[in-house]
Parts: C-alpha cells; structure tokens; sequence
C-alpha cells in the first residue's frame, strides 16, 4: 500500500498553486487560501477533512476521477479523510479552504451536538450548492485579518459554526448499531463526572474505575465514544469553561486556571494558547 500525501495543502503546494495566507486556528483545524490555474493536482488519501469554497472562477475545473464538472463561484467540495481524487484545472481561480482533522470534527460532534462519533460519515461533495455555508464562509471567514489578534476569536468562532453546519447538513448518521465503545449510560456518566470534577487532577485511573474497565481498555473504549483520546477530551472541555470565564470578566487568570483543573497559569496559559492561537489575556481583551 502506498502511503498517503501529508496533506491537501502540500500536494497544491506541488502542484505550483499560490498560497495566499494561511492560519492554524487550533489543534486540528487551519485555513488556507489559494490562487491557481491550468494545473493539474492529485489527492491520495490525506489524513484530513477539506472543505473548498470557490470565490472566484473555478468554470474550468474537472473532476477527472469522476469526469465532473461544474464549478464556479460560490460552489463547495467537500473531500472527507481518505479520499482520492485527480483534478484538471483549466483556467483560473481562487478558492478558501478549511482543513479539518477526524478527531477535531468527532469532538464537535461530540460536545456541541451530543452525537456518537462512531455513526456520522461525511459525504464526499463535488461542485455542490450550499448557500448558507457559502455564505458564512465569504462573510465572517474571508474579511477577517487572519494574522492579527484582535479578529483571531471571531475567526474561530466563524471556523466552529462551519464545522457543526458540516455535521448538520453533510454528515450522513449509520442505521446500525455501534460497537466497541461505551454504553450509551456510561458515556454520559464519564462525561457528566469530567464536567463535574474539571478542577481537580483528573487521572486515567479514577475514570476507568467510574466505568468499571482497566484503563487499557477503557482508553480504547473511551476514544471509540468520544472521538479522541480521555487526556484529549479533558483538555478541551478545560479550555471550554476557561473561555466561558474569560468571557464573564469576573475572575482573575489565576483563579481560572485552578478552577479549570490547570497545574498553574503559565501552564493554563500555554494550554490555551495551543487550542486557539491566542493567550488567555489576549482573549479576554477581544471578548
């Protein structure tokens, strides 16, 4: 088996394609905005989810694979993780992307829609009508500074509504039975005892032992459930009720990395600065 490119912004990158800007809004989610013409590029398997918007042309793209065409302004591709697919790029055009890794979009489904990971699969999408996503990706996406602080909340914002409209209107939900993750009462259970306990020291141990498992198992069970790893999932839901304080404006950063189970508030704020590219102060001063 051959092995997969790293991803879809490398292999543009092979293809000559003009970067324009880029930003990581957070672990497992960045966007790019692109300039190409008369190219050809090649998809094999990434490792990640890409949603494409056209802004600009596109009437010359072929989907050779699948000998589709159709693009155009405003049009959406939707390429899930471990796709493959050749296109012919006749023309030119400008277009935004959004990457996304698997575990990033099995958490959102997870925390802000209550849904097991194991039974959505997004569809593939070529040259598809999707307005409203069209929209707030021109509208609250595209006119943001990318590099400055200030637009840097509001830009993760934007990318977060994209994922659950990606999860509302282009995730398909299995009819089968899942297996090989957690009971449905236990699940919420661990979930419930993490929300409950967040500013304590939180081990692998006292988790498995809530659900009754050997922690090897119950890692496994548990990234099954939920999508990513347990020391994963209590991070974010860390950074979760950080920014809900952050945001009321009323506790002190230290208080708040004690509150969120934090080791100190040089740690809170190297934590939080990885999840959303800015620090806690700088967030609470955009909020």
């Amino acid at each position: 088996m051959t092995e997969p490119n790293p991803d879809v912004h490398d292999a543009l990158s092979r293809t000559g394609a003009a970067l324009l800007r880029n930003v990581e809004i957070g672990r497992g989610l960045s966007l790019a905005e692109w300039r190409n013409r008369d190219n050809r590029a090649r998809y094999d398997r990434p490792d990640h989810h890409t949603l494409s918007l056209y802004l600009e042309g596109g009437e010359g793209v072929v989907r050779e694979d699948g000998a589709v065409s159709g693009g155009g302004p405003d049009k959406l591709c939707l390429l899930p993780a471990g796709h493959e697919s050749r296109w012919l790029i006749g023309g030119p055009l400008r277009m935004l992307h959004l990457y996304v890794a698997p575990e990033t979009l099995a958490y959102q489904a997870v925390s802000a829609l209550d849904v097991d990971p194991r039974v959505i699969s997004l569809r593939e999408l070529t040259f598809a009508e999707d307005p409203a996503t069209a929209m707030l990706m021109r509208g609250a996406v595209l006119p943001l500074d990318w590099a400055a602080g200030a637009d840097r909340m509001a830009l993760g914002s934007a990318c977060h509504l994209l994922l659950h409209a990606l999860l509302r209107r282009h995730a398909g939900r299995g009819a089968r039975a899942v297996t090989g993750g957690l009971a449905p009462a236990i699940r919420r259970r661990i979930a419930d005892l993490i929300e409950a306990r967040l500013a304590e020291a939180l081990s692998l141990e006292v988790l498995a032992d809530e659900a009754g498992l050997s922690t090897f198992h119950f890692a496994k069970m548990f990234k099954a459930s939920f999508g990513v790893p347990p020391h994963r999932y209590v991070t974010e839901r860390r950074i979760a009720r950080a920014k809900a304080l952050l945001a009321e404006g009323r506790t002190s950063l230290a208080e708040i990395a004690l509150t969120c189970g934090f080791a100190s508030q040089s740690h809170f704020t190297r934590r939080f600065a990885q999840a959303t590219g800015l620090t806690p102060a700088a967030w609470r001063g955009a909020a």
